[in-house]
C-alpha cells in the first residue's frame, strides 16, 4: 500500500517529493512527515486539488519511484 510506502520511505523521498511538487516549501515537507493524510491535504492547499486527486497523485509518484527502485535493483541480462 502506498500510503506505508510513504511513511516508511520518506526520508528517501523527501529530496523528490521537492522536485515533484515545487509549490511545497521544506517546512511543508517537514509538516508533512511522510504522513499519507498530511500531503493529500497540503496538494489541496498549495495546488487546489481535490481530495481524491491529491491521493491519486500521491499514489501515482509513489508507484514510479517505487518501480524505479526495482528497476535500478534488478540484475541486467547480459545476452
Amino acid at each position: 500500500m502506498n500510503k506505508d510506502i510513504v511513511e516508511g520511505k520518506w526520508k528517501q523521498m523527501r529530496g523528490e517529493a521537492k522536485a515533484w511538487w515545487g509549490k511545497l516549501t521544506d517546512d511543508d515537507l517537514d509538516r508533512a512527515a511522510g504522513k499519507f493524510e498530511v500531503l493529500a491535504g497540503l496538494l489541496q492547499e498549495k495546488y487546489g486539488y481535490s481530495r481524491e486527486k491529491a491521493a491519486a497523485e500521491i499514489d501515482k509518484r509513489v508507484t514510479k519511484y517505487e518501480d524505479g527502485l526495482k528497476n535500478k535493483t534488478q540484475p541486467s541480462t547480459i545476452k
